[in-house]
């Protein structure tokens, strides 16, 4: 244990801002410390000042004060004070400490009493309401050298980070992080890169998500814009509810920083906090193009805290002054189905729509967990006028396409220019997404398809599942098959089937002229068990090529016959698969119509994992594949060749 002197107790005692004391060398009293209690001091004006605050009691219930500071100019003299409040608030002085001596960076003050003549001990100094400053002369006491919560105001380790993102100004971007004091409170310090150097942001709590907006609860004193940082104590409310650093942890709100007083409306900086907090959950789903060919995009549920979520859509190629509405509908999109949920709509000029989902339309709760399992499906429109024309749709929850799919051709018969493919796709569930892609049907006609039993070569057989009419404009079906729905008094109708049935099928598809010329076939072909043995050999004879890039320059294949290539054009044969076993994180790999970087315009069909970075893109050539297509990096031009469909 440390001892001193009394009689060096009582000398330092004179708390003088402008002497420096010495301890006497007539030392005829020994007293012991009993406890302590160190603060930091942390740098202010200069990053290489800082240091600490050290109480100390000693057995004769004396109490020293000392402060050791770090990189202290020689000659310098450093005014102390103990301030009330926090550093964050400001405050009166309640204490003169001794001037720190530059040539040592020490000071050592006996206390007894605030400078009012109010008493004060050690146990109350570690309780105190206050915090420490240190100034850079007697003549310069605005220019701070290092600062320091104290007592109740000291700062825990426990602390909390949130991430605040651009918003209108694009650069400008940071964090919220509220660290606790020891009485419960909070100290907020907001720290934003890119700040202009002249500028004061004011910042706010607000009640709700970022995305449903709410009121002003709290306000932060303004960032600074030349250092980028506001610091604030959390205590109360603007309302003057009680509110401190579990308060914060559990809030529902958001932070909003402004770009001036003046323009409140423009918004530098935002993030969701407290109970409203981001998870690393999340879950994008496919939003195909529809009616308008060029826009499509993902929807992305990203899970909150409090196991809301935060959905943002993401299409490519809106038009500037558009506003499309969207929605979560139920059912899959190939059965259609009711409005269940209405999403914020998506902004043209930003291709964005940024949406909180709690409950359902009908008030029914509805959170993160309730979208992966959900029987549904997302619809986006062109207007609020124009609900019927639709820019994009996918899949969602239970209804999400796995990536497993088997592809057939369908054969032309009665006219020898209609011909196309058939896709049975895995659903989640295990449900299947029949898919039909005709060419050369004529716009206003309608033709009824249906799997039968049996094979081609032995047909007639009896319809085992009826699949709708593929539309003549688009030459295209979509159907859900979940059970085998045959005529009337079929012994299986009704029983159901899964994706895993629908590949070992025992059936063929035909495809009607019309529903009053059904004995008129425009295209047909086997599917399930019944398709040619050189489809499956097709597949064992996948050509694969390895995938990796040089930098953000290039992709390099090898395989196939190819060594080390960079961006190489590579021929494809319709009717075969070829897999690309893709190793360069960062550049999402994918197959499209258009030359260019972005994922729009991606060509999905034959193609699983379309957009791989660290995996396996599988192509199946659908034999009316186009006579050239792409592969693009997501996000560098200059990763990019060409294909060359052949055969």
């Amino acid at each position: 244990m440390l001892t001193i002197l009394a009689s060096t107790l009582l000398f330092v005692g004179c708390n003088n801002d402008d002497d420096v004391s010495t301890p006497p060398t007539d030392m005829d009293e020994m007293a012991t410390e009993v406890a302590s209690k160190t603060y930091d001091l942390a740098a202010v004006a200069d990053p290489d000042i800082s240091g600490t605050a050290t109480f100390i009691t000693y057995d004769n219930d004396s109490t020293v004060v000392n402060l050791k500071l770090d990189n202290t100019p020689n000659g310098g003299m450093h005014p102390a004070h103990i301030h009330f409040n926090t550093a964050a608030e400001g405050g009166d002085i309640a204490l003169s400490l001794t001037t720190v001596n530059g040539d040592t960076g020490e000071s050592s003050t006996n206390i007894t009493t605030l400078d009012d003549g109010t008493a004060i001990t050690y146990d109350g100094l570690l309780e105190f309401d206050g915090y420490i400053n240190v100034h850079l002369s007697a003549d310069d006491l605005g220019t701070l050298v290092a600062q320091g919560d104290i007592g109740q105001n000291e700062l825990t380790a426990e602390s909390k980070t949130y991430a605040l993102g651009s918003v209108d100004v694009e650069d400008i971007e940071g964090t919220a992080t509220f660290t606790k004091r020891v009485n419960g409170e909070a100290l907020a310090v907001i720290e934003l890169s890119n700040t202009p150097e002249d500028g004061m942001h004011p910042g706010h709590i607000h009640m709700n998500t970022a995305v449903e907006g709410g009121d002003i609860a709290f306000t932060f004193n303004p960032v600074n814009g030349a250092t980028g940082i506001s610091k604030t104590n959390v205590a109360g409310l603007d309302d003057d509810t009680a509110f401190g650093y579990d308060d914060v942890i559990t809030y529902d709100g958001y932070i909003n920083i402004h770009l001036s007083a003046d323009e409140l409306g423009t918004l530098v900086a935002q993030g969701d906090i407290g109970q409203n907090e981001l998870t690393t959950d999340s879950k994008t789903y496919a939003l195909g193009s529809v009616a308008v060919e060029d826009i499509e995009g993902t929807a992305t549920f990203t899970k909150r805290v409090n196991g809301e979520a935060l959905v943002v859509i993401e299409l490519s190629n809106t038009p500037e002054d558009g506003m499309h509405p969207g929605h979560i509908h139920r059912n899959t999109a190939a059965e259609g189905g009711d409005i269940a949920f209405t999403f914020n709509p998506v902004n043209g000029a930003t291709g964005i729509s940024a949406s909180n989902l709690a409950s359902l339309d009908d008030d029914t709760a509805f959170g993160y967990d309730d979208v992966l399992a959900y029987d549904g499906y997302i619809n986006i429109h062109l207007s609020a006028d124009e609900l019927g024309t639709l820019v994009a749709q996918g899949d969602i929850g239970q209804n999400e396409l796995t990536g497993e799919s088997k592809e057939y051709e369908l054969a032309s018969v009665s006219n020898a220019s209609i011909f196309g493919i058939v896709n049975f796709a895995e659903r989640v569930n295990g449900e299947t997404l029949v898919t039909i892609d005709l060419e050369g049907t004529t716009d206003g006609d309608d033709h009824p398809a249906h799997i039968h039993m049996g094979n081609v070569a032995n047909a007639p057989g009896a319809i085992i599942v009826s699949l709708g009419s593929v539309d003549g404009g688009s030459g295209s079906l979509q159907t859900n098959v979940t059970a085998l729905n045959g005529l009337d008094g079929l012994a299986n109708t009704g029983d159901a089937i899964d994706y895993a049935g629908m590949v070992a099928i025992d059936g063929y598809i035909n495809v009607h002229l019309s529903i009053d010329e059904l004995a008129t076939l425009i295209a047909q072909g086997d599917v399930g068990a019944n398709a040619d043995d050189d489809e499956e050999d097709d597949d064992e004879d996948a050509v694969n090529f390895d995938v990796t890039n040089t930098g953000t320059s290039a992709y390099v294949f090898d395989g196939g016959g190819l060594s080390a290539a960079s961006n190489p054009n590579i021929s494809l044969e319709r009717g075969k698969t070829y897999t690309f076993t893709v190793n360069a994180s960062g550049h999402p790999f994918f197959i499209k119509t258009t030359q260019g970087n972005t994922n729009a315009n991606a060509y999905n069909d034959g193609v699983t994992n379309n957009g791989e970075q660290t995996g396996t893109v599988s192509f199946t050539v659908p034999m009316n594949a186009p006579d050239t297509l792409f592969y693009n990096c997501q996000f560098h031009s200059s990763m990019t060749g060409q294909f060359n469909i052949t055969g």
